[in-house]
């Protein structure tokens, strides 16, 4: 497969992602009358991916930085299923929860629309960049993936660490 097939693959789960959150946050699929309780219970599973994602990427800069390429591979492999696992966690909640807002009143609420608005926009733009660079390191495109991971890097952190910071400040307003 060339880079031109990976890319267009690449947009294709990029776009449809997209598209599938704007779809649930509209909550324009049916949902059931009766929501499982497991339901409840992802925020903090999200919460604590992002977390183990954020420590992941952080031990796999470590890793790439001491030269150990196979170590920085299997981490980032662990970091990326795990990221996988978030998505279908968090679609599967927003499918299925009420919405929950942050109260209009609270004075903490602008701070906290902020680093939901970045994370959200950033999240978006990262798909992308996390998995061209991982198709250029599994190549051993280093050139490639060196350059590219330079800006999807951080900006990959910055999503999980917001993330987890997110479900902190928005966590004791859900619905249960």
């Amino acid at each position: 497969m060339n880079d031109k097939v990976t890319f267009r693959i690449v947009l294709g789960i990029s776009i449809f992602v997209f598209v599938a959150v704007i779809i649930l946050n509209r909550k324009i699929l049916p949902v059931p009358e009766v929501i499982p309780d497991f339901v409840y219970f992802l925020p903090k599973l999200n919460a604590f991916i992002n977390g183990t994602c954020s420590i992941l990427l952080l031990i796999s800069l470590y890793f790439i930085k001491q030269k150990n390429i196979e170590a920085h591979k299997k981490v980032n492999i662990t970091a990326f299923v795990l990221s996988s696992l978030f998505l279908v966690s968090y679609i599967t909640y927003h499918w299925l929860a009420k919405e929950t807002s942050f109260p209009q009143g609270n004075p903490m609420r602008n701070v906290y629309l902020t680093i939901l608005i970045s994370h959200i926009i950033l999240a978006a733009l990262v798909l992308p960049m996390v998995l061209m660079s991982f198709y250029y390191g599994l190549q051993m495109d280093v050139v490639k993936h060196r350059k590219l991971v330079r800006f999807a890097y951080p900006i990959w952190l910055y999503v999980t660490v917001t993330g987890v910071i997110v479900y902190l400040m928005i966590s004791p307003f859900y619905h249960n």
